[in-house]
């Protein structure tokens, strides 16, 4: 009886969650990364065109229209800097990018100390890139760092001036230090997504003895490409706006050869105090990697679902 009464009694209707209510939560973050971002954005928009330096007058002094943008342009110095970020970034992004792979290929292996291979890997990555500078300093010094005696034991020749004191090996030890520290977030990841690759997959292509380059060129790289395109994306954002490295290595020198976009906007809008061209020099920053970020989107993702 108990039974049947307890059948009678109808179910009760599920309450379907509000359509907007998804939104309405997770509106104080969209709010707040857009007053981050947006304000910021639009303030160094209106200041560059106006001529203001904060050692001359507390406020705008006067509207230049593109008067800092062509300021920006023929100055030598931005140019150098656009140049020595290109260089920096596009060389750094493929060096990193091809040692991950290579680490990453090695750790699907399972080689012994596997764990701890990964453990010490991912370390370089949690060091501030302030520190990082620091480090390299001290294993950049001509008068006993690690690096020139490791090159001089080699038989390389050093410049007199040292490593970061020449002109024509500053940016490469810059990079250098850039490629020891982010190298292992490549590695990290490219080993997640090769992780990922269905083993049936592999073993079938083993059975029909493809060789290791054709199976990485054939069968690896296309199934993580996804995930390559975006690490290399991310990673050639961060190269983009370096700045801590230079600040600690060299300041831009020797000379100019080492100055990029980064040290240049901190040398006019935080040393100078020449707000309107360091607002222009963003907003060039701004519409140059996002140019580049949407050219490569456009033709590396195109082709996938």
């Amino acid at each position: 009886m108990a039974i049947a009464e307890t059948a009678a009694i109808p179910a009760r209707p599920k309450r379907r969650m509000p359509g907007f209510l998804p939104y309405l939560l997770i509106s104080p973050s969209i709010i707040l990364l857009l007053a981050l971002i947006a304000f910021p954005l639009l303030f160094a928009l209106k200041n560059s065109f106006y001529f203001w330096n904060l050692q001359m007058s507390p406020v705008p002094m006067g509207y230049i229209g593109g008067g800092n943008y062509e300021m920006a342009f023929s100055n030598s110095f931005f140019l150098g800097a656009l140049k020595n970020t290109l260089l920096l970034t596009l060389v750094g992004t493929a060096i990193e990018f091809c040692l991950g792979l290579a680490i990453a290929l090695l750790l699907v292996k399972k080689l012994p100390g596997l764990n701890l291979a990964r453990a010490l890997l991912i370390m370089p990555t949690t060091i501030a890139p302030i520190v990082v500078g620091f480090l390299f300093r001290y294993m950049y010094d001509p008068n006993g760092g690690l690096i020139p005696w490791m090159l001089s034991s080699a038989g390389i020749p050093l410049p007199p001036q040292g490593l970061l004191g020449a002109g024509s090996t500053a940016l490469w030890a810059i990079l250098f230090a850039d490629i020891w520290q982010w190298t292992p977030f490549f590695a990290i990841v490219l080993y997640a997504g090769l992780l990922s690759v269905p083993s049936d997959i592999i073993e079938a292509a083993r059975l029909d003895k493809t060789s290791p380059w054709a199976m990485l060129m054939r069968i690896k790289l296309p199934l993580i490409r996804k995930t390559a395109l975006i690490v290399v994306m991310l990673r050639f954002m961060q190269l983009f706006n370096t700045f801590d490295l230079v600040l600690v290595l060299t300041k831009g020198g020797p000379g100019s050869s080492t100055r990029t976009l980064g040290y240049s906007l901190y040398q006019q809008g935080l040393v100078d105090f020449n707000i309107g061209l360091s607002s222009a020099m963003t907003w060039m920053m701004v519409i140059i990697v996002n140019a580049i970020i949407g050219l490569f989107v456009f033709f590396a993702f195109k082709d996938l679902d």
